[in-house]
């Protein structure tokens, strides 16, 4: 189990990668295809949609059928095969119908990983187990900013994504040889998605599960490239420098977010203080947008490091879950991460767009991205402090 545990490690840092790597590729994908930011947002914003529009689905497969043949299927047909159309691409309809395919092969793998921590570790350790997992696969974020500029600059923007899709598809064949599937459930035991939906205290939850994510990922997976492009006139790999400290701050916050809630007592304080500041700092962006390169480095830091709360939000809704529901209610509250995550980054095109025909300074366009993005955070907050706080 535990080498199987690895091989689903793998597969998430790939989910990773393809969620954040057009930030860096959009200045050669705008050069090669023409692809604009809103072509490229359009892309990112189809990639969480059908990510979030495969939970329903995936839910069922991981109670039904499994995570293991559930994960290694999807992620080779879907995963292998996008890249591979991705790298293949002659127009911005290409690039988007590739992160379509992609999304749906990445959409099973995190949630098999906490389908499994859920149904065979102590409910106690599932938060740090869930950062660990979201923790080590960031290492994919990393990988999608300074080594891939590396490498679309070394090899080829093409030949780099053939590569990957190469690697997606031996990392599917492992998934599929090592991954076991925890022992099956009482078949008598009825239950579905509504009665997921029934349960009161998740309808306080599911809004902060809408926003947490967003800033962090719109921001990480597509708007810090042109933003700073725009702003400050970075080149590749000034892109590249930045994408890695945004990275690694979200790396260091999934680490720093899964043992509080044993530490501190508390899901709830826990999750909302931190998305209360992560809001502060997109807020402060949007007031001084253009103040320096490492000022606005340094924000975009802190919004990665305590957008990060994502596993102590999925473990707050999990308190509430029966146990033969698992998969599918993990999988409930992914969809609605994912899907504002999808939601709110084809929003951002159109704000964009908006502030594009006005023409208003670069500085100011993305300014009203960052109140976009601040404002959404707190709204959910002020909801999630209704929430009921519960513990295993």
């Amino acid at each position: 189990m535990r080498f199987g545990i690895f091989c689903l490690v793998l597969a998430y840092v790939l989910s990773q990668f393809y969620r954040a790597f057009l930030a860096v590729l959009s200045p050669v994908l705008s050069a090669d295809l023409g692809a604009t930011a809103d072509d490229l947002s359009r892309a990112s914003g189809l990639w969480f949609l059908v990510f979030a529009a495969m939970q329903i689905p995936v839910g069922w497969a991981l109670d039904k059928i499994g995570p293991r043949l559930t994960a290694s299927t999807l992620l080779a047909l879907g995963g292998a095969g996008g890249a591979a159309v991705f790298a293949s691409a002659q127009s911005p309809f290409a690039l988007q119908a590739s992160m379509v395919l992609i999304g749906i092969g990445c959409s099973p793998v995190l949630m098999a990983s906490y389908y499994i921590f859920a149904r065979t570790y102590s409910p106690a350790v599932f938060a740090t187990l869930a950062g660990a997992m979201i923790g080590f696969g960031s290492l994919g974020n990393i990988a999608g900013s300074a080594p891939l500029a590396w490498a679309a600059d070394t090899f080829g923007w093409r030949e780099s994504l053939l590569g990957l899709a190469v690697l997606t598809l031996a990392v599917a064949a492992f998934v599929f040889a090592f991954v076991k599937d925890p022992p099956k459930l009482d078949s008598t035991l009825k239950g579905s998605l509504l009665d997921l939906l029934k349960l009161p205290a998740l309808w306080l939850i599911f809004p902060m599960m809408f926003v947490n994510y967003a800033p962090a990922a719109g921001i990480r997976g597509l708007w810090i490239g042109p933003y700073f492009t725009d702003v400050f006139g970075a080149d590749a790999g000034g892109i590249g420098r930045v994408t890695l400290i945004m990275g690694l701050a979200m790396v260091a916050g999934n680490f720093a977010y899964g043992p509080l809630d044993r530490i501190l007592g508390t899901r709830k304080w826990v999750v909302l203080i931190g998305n209360v500041i992560g809001a502060m700092a997109c807020l402060t962006l949007f007031a001084v947008p253009d103040k320096g390169y490492w000022v606005s480095a340094m924000l975009l830091a802190c919004v990665g490091f305590f957008g990060a709360s994502f596993p102590v939000i999925i473990a707050h809704g999990r308190s509430f879950f029966p146990p033969h529901l698992t998969g599918r209610g993990v999988t409930l509250m992914n969809l609605f991460g994912i899907g504002g995550v999808g939601i709110m980054q084809l929003v951002s095109g159109r704000i964009h767009h908006a502030s594009d025909i006005t023409d208003a300074s670069s500085a100011q366009t993305y300014s009203m991205l960052f109140l976009f993005f601040g404002l959404s955070s707190l709204i959910g907050a002020a909801i999630y402090l209704f929430s009921q706080d519960r513990k295993d």
